[in-house]
């Protein structure tokens, strides 16, 4: 079954008909030619495919694109603003955040959505203190971005990328 429906996509409205059994990362890749989220394991453990749904970081592999009609979605490639890179952009260059770059774009969407996390005080499973505002070290940064994989290894150079941006 078919169904219309419209998402924002790095703020501009798409339309387009899916099978109602099409996920979110699918209907992004291959309706709408929205490479930035990569599909990785197609199981919602490695990240590869996060975005900015709405505002909150989210794997599209496990979501199902008639599920979020209407919604805003934000890739990596949206976190610009025009040819300027979105400070955590700019951090992963300066400090090389990637290699092969395969995880980068969801590495940079779930550290953007877990800054606003932090920002909104949701504790994760290693926050110390849970009434006063959280600490963002690096214990913190990991646990928080431990959804995401990197294949390369670049896991130190992601943390100190978080952290800068964070401060």
């Amino acid at each position: 079954m078919d169904a219309q429906i419209e998402l924002r996509v790095d703020g501009q409205p798409r339309a387009l008909t899916v099978d109602t059994r099409t996920t979110l990362l699918d209907a992004l890749r291959d309706r709408l030619g929205v490479t930035s989220p990569k599909k990785g394991c197609d199981h919602g453990q490695c990240g590869a495919c996060t975005v900015l749904l709405d505002g909150r970081r989210a794997v599209s592999c496990l979501a199902l694109a008639v599920a979020y009609d209407g919604a805003e979605i934000t890739t990596a490639d949206g976190l610009a603003d025009g040819a300027e890179l979105h400070p955590m952009q700019q951090s992963f260059v300066e400090h090389d955040g990637f290699q092969c770059g395969y995880c980068t774009p969801g590495q940079v969407c779930s550290a953007v959505g877990m800054l606003e996390e932090v920002h909104a005080n949701h504790p994760s499973h290693v926050t110390k203190d849970l009434i006063g505002s959280i600490k963002l070290d690096d214990e913190e940064i990991r646990e928080r971005m431990s959804g995401n994989l990197c294949r390369c290894g670049a896991y130190v150079n992601i943390v100190a990328a978080v952290r800068e941006v964070a401060q």
